[in-house]
């Protein structure tokens, strides 16, 4: 017999931590923006988009379960200001996910919900490619320090001066 509502409560907690995850890395993405780093800005902002989506995945699997849909952030949006501690958050945040996500997968088994497992697995994979992007931007940042925002804020200039050109 499915428990639905052992299901319903992890699902929710999932919503709460990837609403979570949108805010951070939006910020992120607003704060990279403002500082000209293009490339980085907008990895967060298209990884906050796929939160999203999580977000409605899990939105959808509770509501055919017949529960509703807790939209509360678990944690307030940290205020970072520079490149590498945003991405050792962003990695910390995904770690912490993929964990959940696992010990998620194995109470909605023993709950014998496989549906929601499933969608707790598949959740994990997209997880682990958001980690292991935020790892290699890292490992770039310390590979090549500043001389790899450098050409970012050189990059977001062109943009900005071939715009300039066009209006």
């Amino acid at each position: 017999m499915i428990t639905r509502e052992k299901s319903i409560e992890l699902l929710n907690r999932a919503v709460n931590d990837e609403l979570t995850a949108v805010h951070q890395y939006m910020y992120f993405h607003f704060r990279l923006d403002d500082m000209g780093y293009d490339l980085l800005s907008t990895y967060f902002k298209r990884t906050a988009i796929e939160e999203m989506m999580h977000v409605e995945m899990l939105a959808e699997r509770i509501l055919f379960l017949k529960g509703e849909v807790e939209m509360k952030p678990s944690h307030a949006v940290e205020k970072i200001h520079d490149a590498k501690s945003m991405l050792i958050k962003a990695e910390a945040m995904e770690t912490q996910t993929i964990n959940d996500y696992n010990q998620f997968a194995q109470e909605a088994s023993a709950a014998l919900d496989s549906a929601t497992k499933k969608l707790f697995e598949d959740l994990i994979l997209q997880e682990e490619r958001h980690q292991d992007q935020f790892d290699t931007e890292k490992e770039n940042l310390e590979t090549y320090g500043d001389s790899y925002l450098a050409l970012q804020s050189i990059e977001h200039a062109k943009k900005a001066s071939a715009n300039t050109l066009t209006t």
